[in-house]
This record gives structure tokens, sequence and C-alpha cells, in this order.
């Protein structure tokens, strides 16, 4: 009872956090982004179901050196975020499967958290809550941006130190994802609710919130119905999601 009250904390932190990212990825049409990253997990968790040490931190590490990787190439070249992402991603998930044991390849991809302890549930908290008060923080400068970086420039704003940043919060949140949704489904956390969030919104204040709450939401009734069912949560939190978006349609503005 205790891990599964450790993971319903968890996954309101982390789900909240992730559906208000989502609403910046949503405008910076980088949305499938969180997917590839969320693979960038698999080495370090193929080395921690190895070693037998935690899955969070192996994912973070992994996929904060992925970030970080990915960032390095963007200095030296103009190829777009995406584009090096993939490049990173096929590269890094090719050295995952060669050490990944098979025998725990199903908790390493869909996730489990019955696994998740109160060290986890903790470090969930903080980080969240860090990362949304630093992401709120950039929130209009990564989206000015992305509208004109020259004007972003002229006005002294760093954008490689913003996009550096921006890619450190992704990377942070989707191997918080990992630990409940697995490494398939990282991207649906973080896209889903913030595309239900953009149907029902007015303006971007309106959007930025509602992706937030969507996301509480939806990860809360996948733990409903988990507790129910005893089905796999993850994929039961993007299918919840993904109800939530077919609704959104019919108030689309």
């Amino acid at each position: 009872m205790e891990q599964i009250i450790f993971g319903l904390v968890t996954i309101i932190f982390v789900s909240g956090v992730a559906g208000y990212l989502g609403s910046l990825m949503i405008t910076k049409r980088m949305a499938l982004v969180g997917g590839p990253l969320g693979h960038l997990a698999l080495p370090g968790v193929a080395l921690a179901l190895i070693y037998r040490f935690g899955i969070f931190p192996g994912a973070m590490l992994s996929i904060g050196a992925g970030a970080l990787l990915i960032w390095v190439f963007s200095l030296r070249t103009k190829l777009p975020l995406e584009a090096l992402t993939a490049i990173v991603f096929a590269s890094v998930v090719s050295i995952g499967f060669l050490f990944l044991p098979l025998e725990h390849a199903e908790q390493a991809l869909i996730g489990d958290i019955t696994q998740i302890n109160f060290f986890d549930a903790l470090l969930a908290i903080f980080l969240s809550t860090a990362l949304f008060l630093i992401i709120r923080k950039i929130y209009p400068l990564v989206i000015l941006s992305e509208i004109s970086e020259d004007l972003a420039k002229s006005l002294l704003i760093n954008v490689k130190k913003y996009t550096l940043i921006y890619l450190v919060s992704v990377a942070l949140v989707t191997a918080m994802e990992v630990k409940f949704v697995g490494i398939l489904l990282t991207a649906g956390l973080i896209a889903i609710p913030a595309a239900a969030s953009r149907n029902f919104s007015r303006n971007l204040t309106q959007y930025s919130n509602l992706s937030l709450i969507f996301g509480i939401l939806c990860s809360v009734s996948g733990f409903l119905l988990f507790r129910i069912t005893n089905l796999p949560i993850g994929p039961l939190i993007i299918l919840t999601s993904f109800i939530l978006f077919l609704i959104s349609l019919i108030f689309s503005r």
C-alpha cells in the first residue's frame, strides 16, 4: 500500500509538469521529441536492471547525457533539433538493446508503478516542482525565440542557453515518466493532455494551465483504472488521455 501511495504522488507531480511542458513542446512543434528522448533511457535502464540499482537514476543519467549530446551537436550544425534527436536516439537505443536483459524488458518498456519507493516519490516531488518553476520562467522567452530567433537575439536573449535549459527540462521530465509509463509511451503523456488543452483554450495562459491540469487528471484516472483492472498503468494513462482528446474535439476552438 505504501508503494501505491508513493506511486500516486509521483504520477500527480510528474504528469502535471509533463502536461505543462507539453504545451511548450507543441508550440515549438517538438511534441514527438519526447518519444525519442524517452528511448534514450534504454542504456541507463538496462544497466540499472543488470546491476540492480534504481531505474529512475539510470534513466535520468542516460537521457541527460543524450540531451547534452543533442545540444552540443546543435552548436555545430544548423540541423533542426528533431533531426539531431533522431540521430542520437537511434545510436543510443542500439547500444541499449545490446545490454537490456530480456526478462526485464516489459518493466522497461511499459513501466511498473509498484516499483516506486519513497526515494523515487521524494525526488519526483522536488524535481517536478523545480522544473515547473524553471519552465514557467523561460516559457515566454522560448516562445519568443520560436516566433523569431533574430528578434530574440536583438533583445539580448541568449537563445542557446535557453535551448539547453529547455532540452534538460524535457530530458528530466521524460526520465521521471519512464518509471510508470515506460520507455515507449513517454511522448503520449507530454503531448496528448497538451493537445486536448489546446482545443479547449482561448489564450496561452489557459492553454498552459489546462495542460497541467489535464496531465494530472488523466494520470489519476489511469491510476484508478489500474487499481480496478490491475492492467499496466502506463497504457491506461495514455488511453485515458486519448479519450480526453476526443472529447476536446467537440469543443475545439
